[in-house]
């Protein structure tokens, strides 16, 4: 959708009265807006990187932005950015469509299904759009160590209905509980762990790299299942829907500040799965920061100048 009919269908949207030329400033049409933006984050590396990507692109345009890592989980920052005490964060189709519509599971998931319901559901019930999409899936998986699985001859989540009564899983602090996550996995493979055991993500990792844990709720994107020697096990029944990563900000913001739009539109597409995996791991294996990741990616790829 191009930009002018994108602003023009917020407009509608939001019922401003004579349309968005006449409540809209000159000012703010053109320059940026004064007031700081705040970018909030989940509680794991990805969510930092793309994070200090969106404060990246607006203050190029002369925005003045603030990150705010480990804000907290998905209804933490929904609620934040609802309410308007964030503007900005990075969310997942499949956790929009289960968690925050909660929609019902599809027979069979379809990405591009579960983006336009999501896009049309969060306009629909909390005026929430959908800034750009970054290009990449990062999916909630079941990861064993890699040597066990095979040995035991594992590579599905269904291979594992003998051993799960005997394992324990460390999870997210989502994951464990939400409908999309372990219920799911119990309702479509018939079966349950031994026990869970939630805990940050970091640790979560950490506990199956010392064997605290015997499976974990992996990240596709995460660098730390090759680095730990992890195998991801194939969803062979199709149990966990799409998780695609969208910028998400309100529609008043979106109005307010076309140039933000016009910025954040330009991330569309430019992440894909290897390159998200490679920024995670400068962050978990290099040891870097956030923000100095984010940077040079995008002036890498002339988003953003040097």
């Amino acid at each position: 959708m191009k930009f002018s009919v994108f602003v023009f269908f917020l407009c509608a949207v939001l019922i401003l009265g004579s349309g968005c030329a006449g409540n809209v400033s000159e000012e703010q049409n053109t320059t940026p807006n004064k007031e700081t933006i705040v970018i909030g984050t989940k509680l794991f590396q990805e969510s930092y990187i793309t994070a200090h990507m969106v404060s990246l692109m607006l203050e190029e345009q002369g925005y003045r932005t603030d990150v705010k890592e480990n804000l907290g989980g998905t209804l933490v920052n929904y609620e934040a950015l609802k309410k308007g005490d964030i503007q900005s964060y990075v969310e997942y189709t499949g956790t929009i469509y289960s968690q925050i519509l909660k929609k019902p599971s599809l027979k069979e998931w379809d990405p591009a299904v579960v983006y336009e319901a999501s896009e049309k559901g969060m306009l629909e019930s909390d005026k929430i759009v959908t800034a750009s999409r970054l290009g990449f899936e990062d999916a909630y998986a079941v990861a064993v160590n890699k040597e066990w699985a095979d040995s035991q001859g594992v590579s599905t989540i269904s291979d594992l209905a003998p051993y799960a009564p005997d394992m324990e899983i460390g999870t997210d602090p989502e994951f464990a509980t939400r409908e999309d996550g372990l219920p799911q996995i119990s309702r479509i493979y018939g079966f349950t762990f031994k026990n869970y055991n939630s805990m940050a993500p970091g640790i979560m990792y950490e506990a199956i790299k010392n064997k605290e844990v015997d499976a974990i709720s992996a990240y596709t994107t995460d660098t730390r299942n090759d680095l730990y020697q992890l195998k991801v096990l194939d969803d062979d029944k199709n149990a966990l829907p799409p998780y695609d990563a969208v910028v998400l900000v309100s529609a008043d913001f979106a109005q307010k500040n076309p140039k933000a739009m016009e910025a954040l539109a330009k991330l569309n597409g430019r992440i894909d799965q290897d390159t998200m995996r490679r920024l995670n791991g400068e962050y978990d294996i290099d040891g870097r920061e956030a923000r100095e990741i984010a940077h040079d990616f995008l002036v890498n790829e002339s988003l953003i100048s040097a």
